[in-house]
């Protein structure tokens, strides 16, 4: 479904844009994703609007049915968020351990303290994170939008399902530059 509109109060949240997931994705689909979220970035801050920048630490406590990655062999910077996207002292950080933003973070209670009805989501992977982050925003009941150039999987394919069958159902979705013409189109 196309993205119509933009909320009052709506903030965007990216996915995992951080050194150590951003650097398994092809270079140039990467290099294009970080420069469409920091643009967007860029743009909800302007409008003050809340931006929420989402990265993963490890893996959830207590899985025992799939093994876990050694988060402890990767680069002591796989975590960190990518520079590109210039943290600012307003933006609120998420340290999840699970595919998506909500479960076991402060995220809800961070939206609904700030009067947040809709999230417009972008990040990798499409079809892990940003899609497990969208289930639950919908189940909370927010409006969601998706940045659907402004995400990347590391298989297309799985970006392409997510994007064309199941994004349909849980919101709109549309361009960096919808998104930007709506956020333009209104007062500060």
């Amino acid at each position: 479904m196309p993205l119509t509109q933009l909320d009052d109060v709506t903030a965007l949240v990216l996915i995992d844009l951080q050194k150590g997931i951003v650097a398994m994705a092809s270079a140039q689909i990467a290099q294009e994703v970080v420069s469409r979220a920091a643009r967007l970035a860029r743009a909800f801050r302007e409008k003050k609007l809340p931006v929420v920048l989402v990265h993963v630490g490890g893996a959830a406590p207590g899985r025992t049915d799939a093994p876990r990655p050694n988060y402890a062999s990767f680069p002591p910077d796989f975590a960190e968020l990518v520079a590109e996207l210039d943290r600012q002292p307003g933006d609120h950080i998420v340290m999840k351990h699970c595919f998506g933003a909500f479960l076991q973070t402060d995220l809800d209670d961070y939206l609904r303290e700030r009067g947040t009805t809709q999230i417009v989501l972008g990040g990798i992977s499409t079809s892990i994170g940003v899609e497990s982050t969208a289930r639950s925003a919908y189940d909370l009941g927010y409006n969601v939008a998706f940045a659907v150039d402004a995400m990347a999987d590391r298989v297309e394919e799985n970006h392409r399902h997510s994007v064309e069958k199941v994004f349909p159902r849980l919101g709109e979705s549309g361009s960096t530059e919808d998104i930007l013409k709506l956020l333009n189109g209104r007062s500060t």
